[in-house]
């Protein structure tokens, strides 16, 4: 039986954002147990999760990243930081961050998700995965 503790998370991403699409390869490639799972925040999947939690997607949800865990849904710095926790090798560390009042981790992240686009670039469609991949992304 599974669990809200057992079930993968899911990382909800910009699928159409440069540096988002390339955070999903960095998750993927030190996530070796496949603890998470992912969707773009525009695809079907992702849509329907941010619902099932009372949220649309609509600009601010574009600039957020959001992880789906146990249950609870967590955006923006906090997302991040518990994504890293999670990952292989001292990615963990930066769980350290957790102690850093959430509204000053927060400013640091709006400050790069407002400039994203500009500093990385978008695609015109959104990540395709894989077929070794594919089971890790809900559509």
């Amino acid at each position: 039986m599974t669990t809200p503790e057992t079930k993968p998370a899911v990382v909800l991403f910009d699928g159409m954002c440069n540096f988002c699409s390339s955070s999903v390869n960095f998750i993927i490639d030190r996530d070796p147990r496949g603890r998470f799972q992912f969707a773009a925040l525009q695809s079907e999947a992702g849509r329907a999760l941010l619902a099932s939690h009372g949220r649309t997607v609509d600009e601010r949800a574009l600039d957020t990243l959001i992880v789906v865990d146990g249950g609870r849904l967590f955006d923006r710095s906090t997302a991040a930081l518990r994504i890293a926790r999670q990952l292989r090798g001292a990615w963990r560390l930066f769980a350290v961050f957790f102690l850093v009042p959430r509204p000053l981790r927060d400013v640091v992240y709006s400050f790069i998700a407002r400039r994203r686009y500009r500093w990385f670039g978008t695609r015109d469609a959104c990540r395709v995965p894989t077929p070794e991949l594919r089971a890790r992304f809900l559509t």
